[in-house]
Formats: C-alpha cells, structure tokens, sequence
C-alpha cells in the first residue's frame, strides 16, 4: 500500500497551486495523508476527487469551512498499522515522549504545523512523520512531501522528497 504524506499547503496564500511532481503522485498514492493548513477548500476538493483515499485534519489557519468537513485528529488502520493524522504537536523538545503519551495506541504519527521535514521514533515504537510543505518552505532549503509504503505490518520505503525551487 503506498502512502502520500503532505501538509501546509497554504493555497492560495504561500502558492497558487499544488506543484506538479507532488499532483503526479496522487493517483500513485493509495491513501494521502495531510496533516491541515489547508487554507482553501478547493484543495479538499482537488484530493478527494482524485485521491482513493484521504486522511485529513485541520490546522490553525483552516477556518469554519475546512473545520466542518476535518477532524482535529484522524485515524485510520492501514495494512495493520494505526496511524494518526493531526496538524501541531508542540515543540521540537519533547515531541517524541509528548506524542508517545498522547498517542499511546499509535504506530505512525503524521503531522505538520513546523513546516520542517521530521522522521523519528518514540520510545515504545511510535513514528513520527512531518512531510514538510510542498508549497512553503520557510526555512528549509526545499519545498517537501513524502512517501512511504506499508507492507505486511510495516512502514517501508519512507522517503522525503524534495521539489524544484519555483
């Protein structure tokens, strides 16, 4: 099963639209995650028309519209793993034990909010995946998104992809 991970968006405000590379991915994907700051609902609209399935949350900078459609947190079982999608997670310090407690029953956590790439494992086993964003880089040296894969029980192929700068 191939995962598409992407967050931070900010249409139309950080771009106009998806990059091209990362809406190639979309019919590749099996299950997208974004973890919130939308923006629009056009880009909700765009994922669940062309996505088999989309796992979404709202974010700080999502208002009424995106909340009455998302959740502030996900979940879903894929391939044996339960994963959690959520848009903030605190600060960098502490994340790992903060999540592990709050999300207890866990294996993947996806989130965003930092717009910085992140990829480590809590003590107990849980992962936690920030995909960065496709459209704003901040202070990162790219715009991002990832992949991964699950196969039997397994979080595989975990990839960070990094797109042209526009």
């Amino acid at each position: 099963m191939r995962l598409l991970l992407t967050t931070d968006t900010h249409l139309p405000r950080r771009a106009k639209e998806l990059p091209a590379e990362l809406l190639a991915e979309l019919p590749r994907a099996d299950v997208v995650f974004h973890a919130g700051d939308w923006v629009d609902t056009g880009t909700l609209d765009l994922l669940e028309a062309r996505c088999r399935r989309v796992v979404g949350v709202y974010g700080n900078n999502d208002g009424p519209e995106l909340r009455a459609r998302l959740p502030e947190v996900a979940y879903a079982e894929l391939g044996g793993l339960r994963f959690g999608c959520v848009h903030e997670t605190g600060a960098a310090r502490g994340r790992e034990t903060r999540c592990a407690a709050r999300f207890p029953d866990l294996d993947v956590l996806v989130f965003g909010h930092s717009h910085i790439p992140w990829d480590t494992t809590a003590p107990g086993g849980l992962r936690l995946l920030n995909p960065g964003s496709p459209t704003d880089r901040r202070r990162q040296p790219h715009c991002t998104y990832m992949t991964a894969t699950v196969t039997g029980g397994l979080l595989t192929d975990v990839a960070l992809h990094r797109l042209p700068r526009g």
